[in-house]
């Protein structure tokens, strides 16, 4: 039986660990999780975003803005991240109509797919 999801992974270029926790971190509101000893030398770093984890790695030699593949963070103030995203000049993307809900995607700096979505009642 599956539980849960315990967390996803994402990748960034290798080298942008610094611009990553600026921005997952600072702009997004996340915080970092200590990595386990044993994966420390890996690069990247992990992050709680609610009750999930979000682990970033580092990848070197791929496009990320050439993938649908992506994470979605469920919001309880979809317009205050529009606003928070376009301070930072992060291109917002209106996403097709899903019903019982709000969205919208971008791209985080590295290419990443990114989804803000919120219940609408």
């Amino acid at each position: 039986m599956v539980l849960g999801l315990h967390h996803a992974q994402i990748t960034i270029p290798k080298g942008s660990e610094e611009q990553g926790k600026r921005f997952y971190c600072d702009v997004l509101g996340f915080t970092e999780k200590e990595k386990p000893d044993s994966l420390k030398g890996r690069g990247g770093f992990w992050l709680s975003a609610g009750n999930a984890e979000v682990h970033v790695g580092t990848e070197e030699g791929f496009d990320r803005t050439s993938t649908k593949a992506h994470l979605a963070y469920e919001v309880n103030d979809l317009s205050g991240w529009r606003q928070t995203l376009e301070k930072e000049n992060i291109e917002i993307l209106e996403g097709i109509l899903i019903p019982g809900f709000d969205r919208f995607e971008f791209r985080d700096p590295f290419g990443n797919r990114v989804e803000m979505i919120q219940r609408v009642k």
